[in-house]
Order: C-alpha cells, then structure tokens, then sequence
C-alpha cells in the first residue's frame, strides 16, 4: 500500500492524541476535504481544540496578532479585518484584546466557526473556503485579511491568494503565518508559493513588506510570516 492510500484508509480522528500529534493530522496529502473539515469541526467539540492548542504551544495567534496590530497602531479601532481560517476564533480574540473592533472571520469547517460564534467576537461569520472561488463578499471590503495556519498541504491553494487580494482594499495588509516546513513540504506550496509571491508584486497586485522566521510557533517548530501591503 502506498503513503497516499494508507492516508485514506486510516481514520484521521485519533482522540487519544496529544496535540502536537493532531495538528500534523489534517495537513497529510490526499486527505479529501469532506474529511479534513470533520476532523476540524470534531476537534473543535467541549473546547478540545483549545485545550490542545493553548497558547504556550500555539503561538500563532499573538505572532500575527501583534504584525497586524503594529501595521495599523494609529488606526485600530476603525480597522476592518476578515480572520481567514479563523478556527475557534483564537486570532480573533487577540486581535480583540489589542483593540479591533470590527472582526469578520472565515471559516470552513461548520464546528470551529460555531465555537467562534460563542465568543461574540465576529460581526460577520462565513462558512466558506478560501479556495480560489469568489467569495460572498464584495470587493476592496477590508483594511486586512488575516491567517495563522491556514496554509499548508490541502488547505488553502495558491489561487487563494488572489482572492485575498479582491477583498484587501489599496494600502490595506495581509497577513500570512504559517509553519516554515509548509513552504518546503507542502505539493503545491514547494516550487510555487514563494514564485506566485513574488509573481503578484511583480505585476503591482502587492509589494512585500516582510517575510520573517520566527522560532517557536507551535509545538516548538518554526514559522514564518509574511506582510504584503495590497497595491
């Protein structure tokens, strides 16, 4: 049997995991996508997914938290943020404590996002994927669009970012944190995220405005995080 063939056959639920063993679960290659937003939305159940991912270990959600919030130091509380792959609402609630007012979050995995409901963090909620299609929303709708663990194998595709790039208004930020190996051990991610990057400033869709590494951000592994300001 192949790894790709083993990946479907074998459950990705595995209750009796720690979380640095579940976080790894969803991002294996030639999981269907039915699948990988039951896992999320399972996990999601009686605060599991929190428990899991507390902030010691997880420390994505301060990382872009913090990029966001010195982006827009003199303008928060007007500040219009989408929260793509928003989970539970664990950028939401950072973002919140530094002063944002008005949240939207996008998420879709039906179980995460009821969890973010419960916060009372998000005006607008959307059960959505950002996969390239066009979103219910209209164009140039937000200051910054926002992601921590959105990207990686089977999760959001490259044409996504193009999307991301609709909603942004000019001058407005995205934010992208993501675990480092990603760039290199993710299919599509390995020749192709980094080029589409540096492809899309080329044609003044975005110019970057830092692309940083930084050690710790979740379970001790690296991540790295990306700020594009949208032309």
């Amino acid at each position: 049997m192949t790894e790709k063939e083993a990946n479907k056959c074998t459950p990705i639920w595995m209750p009796e995991e720690t979380g640095k063993v579940l976080v790894a679960l969803p991002y294996r290659a030639g999981l269907p996508k039915e699948e990988v937003l039951e896992f999320y939305s399972k996990w999601a159940e009686d605060g599991k997914y929190e428990k899991d991912m507390g902030s010691e270990d997880y420390k994505g959600p301060l990382i872009a938290a913090n990029a966001v919030a010195e982006y827009f130091r003199d303008s928060i509380p007007q500040t219009n943020v989408l929260d793509v792959a928003s989970g539970t609402g664990m950028v939401g609630k950072q973002l919140q404590d530094r002063g944002f007012k008005h949240l939207d979050a996008l998420e879709p995995a039906a179980g995460m996002l009821e969890q973010a409901r419960k916060k009372n963090i998000y005006t607008n909620l959307y059960c959505e994927s950002l996969d390239g299609n066009r979103l219910p929303i209209d164009d140039d709708t937000y200051d910054c669009c926002v992601t921590s663990g959105g990207m990686g194998e089977g999760h959001i595709p490259l044409r996504g970012l193009h999307e991301l790039i609709r909603l942004t208004k000019p001058r407005g930020l995205i934010c992208i944190m993501m675990k480092e190996s990603h760039l290199s051990q993710c299919l599509e991610y390995r020749d192709g995220l980094e080029q589409l990057m540096k492809d899309l400033e080329d044609a003044g869709k975005w110019e970057r405005l830092s692309r940083d590494v930084v050690s710790e951000y979740v379970f001790g592994e690296n991540g790295v995080i990306f700020r594009f300001r949208v032309c």
